[in-house]
């Protein structure tokens, strides 16, 4: 009987490995990667690193002068020539520093921040040509028989590659300027309560408020046209075909998108579309002895984790007063990541980083509040470890992003321009004692990492299902080959129209007809 047993559950053991083994990933899949700078890359190098630990021959593209994007020993990196050098690329970044605590003129704001958009989208154009065009690259990534390109379409390179190369595309993005992936993928986006970027409004609004959405959806559409020319003109001559950016990233197989619906406000999905909100969070571990001493130094008061993102570590000294004054008042001690001028009198509860071990801080038990910038990288960050936060946004999404924190209760927004002393002081004050945003901020924190998979093992899942299958047009709606008048049924709508008016027409004529005949009847009974 024993042995009975033991032959059965051994059975059983090689019946499931056998099952498992026939749903493993695909072995030594070829993977091209086009990153785009910034936190954008942080994030996507969390999936590229993954796929190459899991076999996968993963080949980055990477320009020779770039900020964030370094060589591992995990993957392979094929440097391109660009025409922007280091000097030039420092300097443009320096002015960018700057300018984001420069306040723009009042409801100029929205123009500034487009003019910065254009010119970074025009400088990374160029290096996208200098990338298409270097026939000898091309040549050679054309011989490597992909299987995919993971590729993030806030910037052309990518989706025009994975159309050149005939391989389908795994987007992994935030979302895009002027909601051309919503337009692209036919997501649904009614106005009456999806808000657009910069609105200002939540997916509760009111009357006026719903005015001011429907608007700004027009508004997108035009910004959509002037935003993208650029990238409708590269891919057109490139590609030697009419045809736009929006419908070359409509091809694409699938969209990895970097936030879940703890952090965004509900809203219609496609089946092609999945969710990896907090992919790049991770369990805190061990920091170092120095750290760890001064941390855990603060005692009851615990920490304060202050940290503006990746391309911004250093402030006006004005501007850096005010932190440096606040935070000598209050009992939690501050780990700071910042470069800029330092002052002889540091307060003594404040360290200064070059580099912050964020997640590991967050995660730590004396974390009570984060100041970020509100990237969706820190934002996820403070969710996953339940920190409530003191946001300051820069630009792009983030006054976006800060503002679904704040409406969920577990973060308080000031403006970089206005903050003082005081102003600073009393949001820190809210967010530590005021046990609501704890509360909330651990509610939240529980709902986000309460799910059957982590974000990570299921954007693996995806790209590897895409590579299996060769794409995944089951997932594909029928949407893509609807015209505009054929997709909202007008076209329908006009036809039935038209034919309640010619049955309408035709009872008329016939009830005329009658009434005259009727009439004719009467009016000869009188006459005899």
């Amino acid at each position: 009987m024993l042995k009975k047993g033991w032959l059965w559950g051994l059975g059983s053991g090689l019946l499931l490995l056998w099952l498992s083994a026939g749903l493993r990933p695909v072995q030594g899949g070829r993977v091209l990667v086009m990153p785009v700078e910034g936190s954008h890359w942080l994030s996507m190098k969390v999936l590229a690193t993954e796929l190459a630990r899991r076999g996968h021959d993963v080949l980055v593209l990477v320009p020779e002068t770039n900020i964030l994007i370094q060589s591992s020993e995990l993957f392979r990196t094929e440097t391109f020539p660009v025409k922007i050098s280091k000097e030039q690329l420092s300097k443009s970044l320096k002015g960018f520093q700057q300018g984001v605590f420069t306040r723009s003129p009042a409801l100029m704001d929205i123009f500034i921040q487009l003019e910065r958009l254009l010119n970074f989208t025009g400088s990374q154009v160029e290096g996208c040509e200098s990338l298409l065009y270097n026939e000898p690259l091309m040549r050679k990534l054309k011989e490597q028989n992909f299987e995919l390109v993971l590729t993030d379409p806030f910037l052309p390179c990518g989706p025009i590659i994975a159309t050149a190369l005939g391989v389908p595309a795994v987007y992994f993005l935030r979302g895009m300027p002027c909601g051309i992936d919503l337009l692209a993928s036919q997501c649904p986006s009614p106005p009456s309560y999806v808000p657009r970027f910069h609105s200002g409004t939540s997916d509760k609004m009111n009357f006026v408020e719903r005015i001011r959405n429907f608007l700004m959806s027009g508004f997108e559409l035009v910004l959509c046209k002037v935003m993208y020319a650029s990238f409708d003109e590269l891919a057109a001559r490139y590609l030697e075909e009419d045809v736009t950016y929006k419908e070359i990233i409509g091809r694409g197989a699938l969209w990895l998108h970097r936030y879940d619906f703890t952090f965004e406000y509900p809203r219609p999905i496609m089946p092609n579309m999945v969710f990896i909100g907090g992919i790049n969070c991770q369990k805190s571990a061990e920091i170092s002895a120095e750290v760890e001493e001064f941390v855990n130094g603060s005692g009851e008061h615990g920490i304060v984790v202050f940290s503006l993102g990746s391309l911004v570590s250093s402030m006006p000294k004005e501007k850096a007063d005010i932190f440096f004054k606040a935070f000598s008042v209050i009992p939690q001690r501050v780990l700071w990541r910042y470069t800029g001028e330092i002052p002889d009198n540091v307060p003594e509860n404040v360290k200064l980083m070059k580099w912050l071990p964020q997640n590991d801080l967050l995660g730590h038990p004396k974390a009570r509040a984060f100041i970020t910038h509100g990237g969706t990288h820190g934002i996820y960050e403070g969710i996953c470890h339940g920190v409530p936060m003191v946001m300051l946004p820069l630009f792009g999404d983030q006054a976006d992003n800060v503002h679904r924190v704040a409406t969920r209760g577990v973060g308080v927004i000031l403006s970089i321009h206005d903050i003082t002393v005081e102003t600073l002081l009393d949001a820190l004050n809210n967010v530590i004692n005021n046990s609501s945003y704890k509360q909330k901020m651990q509610k939240l924190s529980a709902i986000h990492n309460d799910r059957p998979i982590q974000p990570l093992d299921l954007a693996v899942f995806w790209t590897e299902f895409v590579m299996r299958h060769k794409g995944a047009d089951h997932l594909r709606p029928a949407a893509h080959e609807l015209n505009w008048l054929q997709y909202h049924s007008l076209d329908v709508i006009g036809f039935l129209l038209l034919i309640v008016l010619i049955v309408t027409l035709a009872m008329l004529k016939c009830c005329s007809l009658c009434w005259r005949r009727c009439f004719r009847k009467t009016q000869k009974r009188k006459e005899d």
